[in-house]
């Protein structure tokens, strides 16, 4: 068998990424497997496994893009527009995903995954155009959405 140019690595290593985020958005980081990934793109579980031999490798390489998907749903303007747009992103399936991914990270221990950056950044934005109040905001949307996720209810408006 000939070797693979850098170019179709490339490309097939980003067929994954597209997958994994498309299915962690869809049915979440635990269910997602080598053989959902296989049966998706048609790559071998041993070639997918060859590019990302742990899975918490997809959280690596995807953590940017899943912390812009949802930072870039939230309007940084105003403490009533960021609780205003976090409510509405929250009505998305892929951003409830993004923070039950979060929720999720926070009680692992793995070396790979040291802080899923969507949250912090959020929070970065806040403080950086809002001030502590806004920094203070995203505290609270987190924790306000971490009990409706739990509970499965809309996500109330901060204090």
């Amino acid at each position: 068998m000939a070797k693979r140019s850098r170019v179709e690595t490339e490309q097939t290593v980003n067929q994954i990424l597209d997958e994994a985020l498309k299915q962690i958005l869809t049915i979440g980081f635990d269910a997602m497997s080598y053989t959902t990934l296989s049966n998706a793109t048609g790559i071998s579980r041993t070639g997918i496994s060859h590019h990302f031999p742990k899975k918490t490798e997809f959280l690596v390489r995807l953590d940017h893009r899943i912390g812009q998907l949802f930072v870039d749903a939230l309007n940084f303007d105003s403490i009533i527009s960021l609780e205003s747009s976090w409510k509405n992103a929250l009505q998305l399936a892929e951003h409830k995903a993004v923070l039950k991914l979060f929720f999720s990270l926070c009680g692992t221990n793995s070396d790979n995954i040291t802080y899923f950056k969507a949250m912090s950044t959020a929070q970065k934005l806040a403080l950086l155009q809002l001030g502590e109040a806004g920094e203070k905001c995203v505290a609270q949307l987190i924790g306000h959405s971490a009990i409706a996720l739990l509970e499965n209810i809309s996500v109330p408006e901060a204090a």
